[in-house]
């Protein structure tokens, strides 16, 4: 049996409605009442599929089908669901439905599976709400202790244990998975950029994922009046911060080897139209397939970062999140394309430029990720959209590919 078209893209579409900005993208930030609509959706799919449902102490929602061995390891399949403000119905909520579905598929088949299943669907990954991204896997992996979860706050100052209380989550549960109990970890992901779609192919079958390290720069300056103060007099923390954010991208092209920088989020203090800016709080997000290329533009924009420290501006910088290039899964991508080419369905090896979940599991598990097409290579906005056909292809890979690992093939 194949995957249904139908009540995949009715679960994309339901999920897509709980969203603070409707008829303006998906905005789904973590621990909100949207997280919580949704969570409750996912849920009750978990329990229509026969999936038994737990959460951890970070909010992680898992639906597990018991193998016929004891305590075995699980194949664990899904993504994360919440989005960026603003953002698209497919990135992330995408792989969580296509997990569903292969629940769905092993209940309709009445398969039962050696090694345990479970569908997981994951938090925070894209840190809109808390920084840095990817809670939710390093959390689940050890790789966030609890102290430094303790304190995790919003732009609004709610710590993330309080966050968590309001929507009925117990942040006293066990966050840390032991690896042992993760056979293999899945991900389908829409490509959120423009390769699969310009090359006419159905699947990307993921071989590398991107390093990654996101920093937060705060420039310190001193308000004044905006109509009193002389020009040469001030010490304007805006001026300072875009004069650095000037620099970026002949920093990355410079560096070349595909290396990116990205500021995406820019906060001013005091934020009125008559106050020169005391405060300016900015991210940095650098982005290359070598770790090499990372530490040198690090190195770079902590020099540039350093040569406007003068008079009255100070400026300090913290690293928020740094993840080294990673490699998946050799036999596991050897298994997605065998099923591929069996199924007909066309696809290439591709890189990821994106971070995602997979990318922390596989330090730890046999990671594996498939791509299917953007159109228009669009993402993180609300024209992102990927045809219902690729996600039907996707989930029929998943699925044989959960048959044979489920049964320790």
């Amino acid at each position: 049996m194949f995957a249904n078209q139908k009540r995949i893209t009715q679960h994309i579409e339901l999920l897509s409605q709980f969203t603070a900005s409707p008829g303006e993208g998906v905005t789904r930030l973590t621990f909100s009442k949207e997280d919580l609509d949704a969570r409750n959706y996912i849920k009750e799919q978990m329990k229509q599929y026969g999936l038994t449902i737990s959460e951890d102490g970070l909010g992680n929602i898992f639906g597990k089908l018991e193998g016929t061995i004891p305590d075995a390891p699980s194949i664990i399949i899904g993504s994360h669901f919440d989005s960026v403000p603003n953002g698209g119905a497919y990135d992330g909520t995408a792989g969580v439905v296509v997990g569903l579905e292969v629940a769905a598929l092993f209940q309709e088949n009445k398969c039962q599976p050696t090694y345990p299943l479970e569908i997981i669907a994951l938090v925070e990954e894209e840190g809109s709400r808390f920084g840095g991204g990817l809670m939710g896997s390093l959390g689940m992996m050890g790789l966030l202790t609890n102290e430094d979860f303790q304190k995790l706050a919003d732009k609004d100052e709610i710590i993330v244990v309080d966050a968590m209380r309001n929507i009925g989550l117990d942040p006293s549960k066990l966050k840390q998975r032991d690896p042992k109990t993760i056979k293999a970890f899945l991900e389908l992901h829409i490509e959120q950029g423009p390769i699969l779609e310009e090359k006419n192919i159905t699947i990307g079958v993921v071989e590398a994922i991107v390093g990654l390290t996101q920093l937060e720069v705060t420039v310190q300056g001193q308000a004044g009046h905006a109509g009193t103060t002389p020009m040469n007099g001030r010490s304007d923390a805006l001026v300072a911060a875009a004069q650095i954010i000037a620099a970026f991208p002949q920093l990355a092209i410079d560096e070349g080897h595909d290396t990116v920088i990205t500021t995406g989020q820019l906060h001013v203090y005091p934020n009125g139209a008559n106050v020169i800016p005391s405060k300016v709080v900015f991210s940095i997000d650098i982005r290359s397939a070598q770790e090499v290329h990372i530490q040198n533009v690090v190195q770079k924009v902590e020099q540039l970062i350093s040569s406007q420290n003068r008079g009255n501006i100070q400026i300090f910088t913290e690293q928020l999140l740094h993840i080294s290039p990673k490699e998946l899964d050799v036999t596991v991508r050897s298994v997605l394309k065998e099923v591929s080419d069996q199924l007909a369905i066309p696809n290439c090896s591709i890189n990821s430029g994106a971070g995602h979940d997979a990318m922390v599991f596989s330090d730890f598990t046999a990671a594996g990720m498939v791509f299917i097409p953007s159109k228009n290579g669009l993402s993180h906005c609300p024209e992102e959209w990927s045809d219902p056909n690729h996600l039907v292809d996707g989930t029929n890979i998943l699925y044989q590919t959960a048959l044979r690992l489920t049964k320790g093939i």
